[in-house]
């Protein structure tokens, strides 16, 4: 029996009415998606911090995520994992007819046969998922219908700012990006002045949503290097922590300056 056979077993075994696990067998598709969504930053979390062994196991934890939901649909008689699974690879040859031109996995070709750009292979996903949903009968009347707001913000921003950018509105300089984000540093610090807090809520969003724009014409993602910041303030911060221990001075004692020469401190040796 291969690993995923037995993990499939795992689970049928779990959710066994008579002899499965009571706190598996309490759970529904809305209470097990909240952990769906904390495996896959997770996973991202690994990536940002490069610790690969850490990113096999949370992909372990995200496929059980995947082969949970697939066993409470197949107790409803909905699908079943191999449906799950039947369905990603139809669509994956679907949406790559560089790579499988004939519509299925045998045969073989040559690398020209299937020279392509990366932007082209784009272009041509899009196409064919604009396709597929008219053949369901699936039509978006506007733009940026489509994208779901249960996304993360910063990856939501930047899917919305892609979707416009490609019927023409858009920067096409990143300089130009950067003046419009001073533009808004401006604005929100107006605000901090004569502004009420539902304004410079407003005026953040704005800010935010300039800096996801920015990292896009960078061809940065905005929550892979926001992911990366936590990484390095939660380090850093370690760092004057330890050191303010071996100095015998609670956090409570040390002063604001103490601690940004630690901070520097902490960078410098990030550095050497």
């Amino acid at each position: 029996m291969s690993a995923l056979q037995q993990l499939l077993h795992i689970m049928t075994r779990l959710r066994d009415p008579q002899t499965g696990c009571p706190w598996d067998l309490e759970q529904d598709f809305s209470t097990i998606a909240p952990y769906t969504l904390e495996e896959a930053h997770e996973v991202a979390d690994a990536i940002a911090r490069g610790d690969m062994d850490n990113l096999c196991e949370e992909l372990g934890d995200l496929l059980l995520q995947v082969v949970f939901h697939a066993q409470m649909a197949s107790e409803q008689g909905l699908f079943d994992f191999e449906q799950v699974a039947a369905g990603i690879v139809d669509k994956m040859i679907r949406r790559h007819p560089h790579v499988f031109p004939n519509g299925h996995l045998d045969g073989s070709l040559d690398a020209e046969s299937v020279a392509i750009e990366s932007r082209e292979v784009v272009a041509n996903w899009d196409a064919i998922k604009k396709a597929e949903k008219a053949e369901k009968g699936e039509h978006h009347h506007r733009i940026l219908d489509g994208i779901t707001s249960g996304l993360p913000a910063l990856t939501r921003a930047e899917k919305l700012q892609r979707k416009a950018g490609k019927v023409g509105f858009d920067w096409n300089d990143p300089r130009a990006v950067i003046a419009k984000l001073r533009e808004e540093l401006d604005e929100i610090e107006a605000e901090l002045d004569n502004g009420t807090q539902a304004a410079q809520e407003e005026e953040l969003g704005d800010l935010l949503f300039c800096v996801v724009n920015l990292a896009r014409h960078l061809d940065l993602d905005s929550e892979m290097a926001l992911k990366k910041a936590n990484i390095k303030f939660q380090r850093r911060f370690a760092h004057i922590e330890d050191r303010l221990a071996e100095q015998g001075t609670p956090f409570s004692a040390a002063s604001l300056e103490q601690m940004e020469a630690l901070w520097v401190e902490a960078k410098q040796q990030e550095t050497r």
